[in-house]
């Protein structure tokens, strides 16, 4: 019997550097990669009349979103975030749809290498702004950039003003 446990214990011996270098020639699996967080924010206007919006992205997609406006002293606020309970997200190629619910409205979000183009189609503001009418028009983001390309979505509305894109500076409408 003690010749048979020693002659296993051998031809173990025996074969676990083998088992070692078939180890060391196998790949490991796969490495746990962390996703790359970036997020963007730009502002335009003076502080009692702005908009603003701040960006998540998670390995250069779009993941959440937050729009602010203030024409003093209302204000606007929106947050979206992918896989939320408030909207889906439909990404095709560089161009994403979010669909709010109950018919509140639509984002389109076209991106690039440096810039994220939002699209406001139709957001109803009574719910996010706590006044009647629609948010409609654009906001364009850059990456390294503090201010944002506005086009249409603070339009002029009773007690409201319109942001002069060109100094940032703010007008009371006409």
């Amino acid at each position: 019997m003690k010749v048979l446990v020693v002659a296993l214990c051998a031809a173990a011996l025996a074969l676990a550097p083998a088992a070692v270098a078939q180890k060391k020639g196998q790949k490991k699996g796969p490495k746990h990669v962390r996703p790359k967080v970036e997020r963007l924010a730009c502002r335009l206007g003076t502080e009692d009349q702005h908009a603003r919006i701040a960006v998540e992205l998670v390995n250069g997609k779009v993941n959440r979103f937050a729009y602010y406006s203030k024409w003093k002293p209302r204000t606007c606020s929106m947050e979206v975030e992918r896989g939320d309970a408030y909207s889906s997200w439909a990404e095709t190629g560089n161009t994403i749809v979010v669909t709010l619910i109950e018919d509140k409205g639509a984002f389109l979000i076209d991106h690039e290498r440096n810039r994220y183009h939002f699209i406001f189609r139709e957001i109803d503001r009574m719910r996010y702004c706590g006044m009647e009418g629609k948010v409609s028009g654009s906001l364009t983001i850059f990456r390294g950039k503090p201010q944002c390309l506005l086009e249409g979505v603070m339009e002029k509305g009773e007690d409201m003003i319109e942001i002069d894109k060109t100094s940032t500076q703010a007008t009371t409408p006409k």
